[in-house]
């Protein structure tokens, strides 16, 4: 069996210029799966979108740093940053706090339920989840997660954990390599929690293309595929379109975007899902490998 790839595109709903990338994306044969962000200042517009492309593999992009939570935020005071109202902005304030014990699974299951709620009310079956900057790479984020995923019926959620031979292919800094390095011995703790032991909910062998967000361009994708293994993986790409939209969110992905949509559309503009792609991989996303497993 030749290597399986899920092409999936973090950020569905932050910009209508995003929406608009992953459906062209999409319709071209470039792209599987997206996942979308409950609180995304375009959520409405990705709806639409995801209604008009049943073909496209949609999830929830499970968002607990950066925006305004879904659930009343007095019911989830521990994942609220100083204004009481929003959620912490800086990622690694919100990784301190959850490994001192400061974030309440509680509260994190709680607000996982209402992201996947709002998608489910919207008419979206969702195929997985994953997070916003991977917070769930920490046992005490995954572990609330996977309860509300299976308690909601949803089938998968993304392995959030890079293989060495990937992270060296990345062209990130020698810091970022070395934090990707560190976090992976957190892998086995990840695949032990026991919806993923039991098979309850399943994932890939890996996701790809972590470290090499924000250069993930032409020479980088194709090093990247080529280099791929048999087996069951995700590549995590951030494409877009450098618009006014995107001028009003806080990111440090703004031209890379539309780099990255450059380089997808190259790589696989024409192939179609569950074809084989010239370099043998099959292009599947996360509803297939609920498929296969049952």
């Amino acid at each position: 069996m030749p290597p399986r790839l899920i092409l999936n595109a973090d950020d569905f709903g932050l910009t209508c210029g995003i929406n608009r990338a992953i459906a062209e994306l999409h319709a071209l044969g470039a792209l599987t799966s997206a996942t979308l962000m409950a609180n995304g200042p375009a959520f409405d517009d990705a709806v639409a979108i995801a209604h008009a492309h049943p073909t496209l593999g949609v999830g929830c992009h499970i968002v607990l740093t950066d925006g305004i939570p879904v659930s009343p935020p007095h019911t989830i005071p521990t994942l609220l940053g100083p204004d009481g109202k929003s959620f912490r902005t800086s990622l690694p304030a919100f990784l301190i706090a959850v490994l001192r014990g400061k974030i309440s699974e509680a509260d994190i299951a709680r607000e996982a339920q209402a992201q996947i709620a709002r998608l489910q009310q919207h008419g979206i079956a969702i195929t997985h989840i994953d997070t916003h900057k991977h917070t769930h790479i920490l046992p005490r984020v995954a572990r609330p997660l996977l309860a509300a995923a299976e308690h909601a019926g949803i089938p998968a959620i993304r392995n959030p954990f890079e293989q060495p031979w990937s992270l060296a292919l990345g062209k990130s800094s020698l810091l970022r390599r070395l934090q990707l390095r560190i976090i992976h011995h957190l892998r086995p703790r990840f695949l032990a929690l026991p919806q993923i032991r039991n098979g309850r909910v399943i994932t890939t062998d890996g996701t790809l293309g972590i470290s090499a967000t924000g250069h993930l361009n032409t020479t980088t994708l194709s090093a990247t595929l080529d280099a791929m293994p048999d087996g069951l993986w995700e590549l995590v790409c951030h494409p877009g379109y450098n618009d006014r939209d995107l001028d009003a969110i806080t990111t440090r992905l703004r031209s890379t975007r539309e780099i990255e949509l450059a380089a997808l559309t190259a790589a696989f503009a024409g192939t179609s899902k569950q074809s084989t792609h010239p370099s043998r991989l099959q292009l599947i996303n996360y509803r297939d490998l609920q498929n296969a497993a049952t």
